[in-house]
């Protein structure tokens, strides 16, 4: 293999130095295309958004953002929709200003335009699959284009807009969060993750089951999705997009979950250090994790009557799923109490602090098997020295600078953002 490959560079080598030898100093001076059509088409109605995109995408990272329906390069495999237009071109300012700009911040001019994805693909509508009930959110391909779903779900632009809350988590769960998981599938393909990553963790990935799990069996198995434990790669990828990108109540709805069965010793300074290092204000007043409830799952008992105690864990409004083997919600929040089975699941104990729960609640164990929290510091440890010591970037870094953008993005969109309508 390797002879053959040197042949071929020889051959090539060969070639060009024939190919100037024998048309003199002048061969190369004039381009075999014609130069006098402009890159971008004048006489089109989208002229304004699409010279915007070459001045911002495909000049500085040579990226094309492709927003029309393109049926060659979509999914044949669902029915699709094309990108409106007015999201599109707010889409494409957003990932610009949360996406570009923060990794070219920290990791310099140059990052980008090497591991940056050469295509963004707009898809308007959902990607779901019937067959397994899953909805598909993004994806890569060949490390070189991230197609984006759902982008109709965005809130549009008008003047005087302005994105709450709400419209950020949108932004988040549908579009950045897949965009960092994503462009972390790049760059670990480009310089592989450690092999004891995947050992931490390495008797639960279930690739062909893991969508029928819920976020509570993955939070107390060491894993911060349950998309997460469908493979190592996958695992790897969701720790670094979802550090980037997901709340606080999320994170601290997988740390209380990653506790509850029990901590090793000095696992409790660590969990306190993370929280930390996320940014998340344990004494915030308007936090859930200083008033929530852990319930209590119970299973039926056949010779006695009665429903036996299990698990215990904290429910909240990200897992109001249906259960399809037991045919009921596995999770509810304050406002759809309704729709938990009063025996399957009881009320364990209430607490108005964290701190308190982590304090009194959680219990200190020798237990080799026990995984949760334990695994989940261990992989986030591992993940963050991997991506300083390779890329020379800080994931906390990271999530403090998109925070910090998102904060700030109604003043983004009154002074940087113009929407061009079709002329």
């Amino acid at each position: 293999m390797k002879m053959k490959k040197t042949l071929y560079i020889i051959c090539i080598v060969a070639t060009v130095a024939a190919l100037s030898s024998c048309r003199g100093e002048e061969a190369f001076s004039e381009s075999i295309f014609d130069t006098s059509v402009p890159v971008v088409d004048e006489t089109k109605a989208t002229y304004k958004f699409d010279k915007w995109l070459y001045d911002n995408f495909v000049v500085p990272y040579n990226v094309d953002v492709k927003y029309h329906f393109d049926l060659s390069s979509s999914d044949l495999n669902f029915q699709l929709t094309p990108a409106d237009y007015n999201r599109s071109q707010l889409l494409a300012r957003f990932i610009r200003y949360l996406f570009y700009d923060v990794y070219t911040k920290y990791a310099g001019e140059d990052f980008m335009k090497t591991y940056g994805p050469r295509i963004f693909h707009f898809i308007g509508s959902s990607g779901y699959s019937p067959t397994t009930g899953t909805e598909v959110l993004g994806y890569a391909s060949g490390g070189v284009k991230i197609t984006l779903f759902n982008i109709n779900e965005m809130k549009a632009y008008t003047p005087g807009v302005t994105y709450g809350g709400a419209d950020l988590d949108v932004l988040n769960d549908k579009y950045f969060h897949t965009m960092h998981h994503e462009f972390s599938h790049i760059l670990h393909q480009t310089k592989s993750y450690p092999v004891t990553f995947g050992q931490v963790t390495s008797g639960t990935y279930d690739p062909i089951g893991w969508q029928e799990r819920d976020s509570v069996w993955t939070h107390s198995h060491g894993y911060v999705t349950h998309y997460a434990s469908s493979a190592t790669y996958e695992d790897f990828v969701e720790m670094l997009s979802g550090t980037i990108t997901d709340t606080d109540h999320r994170w601290m709805n997988r740390i209380i979950n990653a506790c509850v069965k029990g901590v090793r010793q000095g696992d409790k300074e660590d969990v306190l250090e993370l929280i930390d290092s996320l940014e998340i204000n344990l004494d915030d007043p308007k936090g859930h994790w200083n008033n929530f409830t852990l319930y209590e799952e119970s299973e039926y008992n056949d010779q006695t009557d009665e429903y036996d105690p299990t698990d215990r864990y904290v429910l909240d409004e990200h897992r109001l799923l249906a259960d399809s083997r037991t045919h009921q919600y596995q999770v509810v929040n304050k406002a759809a109490t309704a729709y938990v089975d009063q025996y399957k699941y009881k009320k364990y104990k209430e607490f108005t602090s964290f701190r308190d729960f982590l304090d009194k609640e959680v219990k200190i164990s020798t237990d080799d098997d026990l995984t949760g929290i334990n695994s989940l510091l261990k992989k986030m440890d591992i993940a963050t020295k991997w991506y300083t010591e390779n890329w020379g970037l800080y994931l906390f870094k990271l999530r403090h600078e998109v925070r910090e953008r998102q904060t700030n993005i109604n003043d983004f969109l009154k002074d940087e953002v113009t929407i061009f309508d079709l002329e």
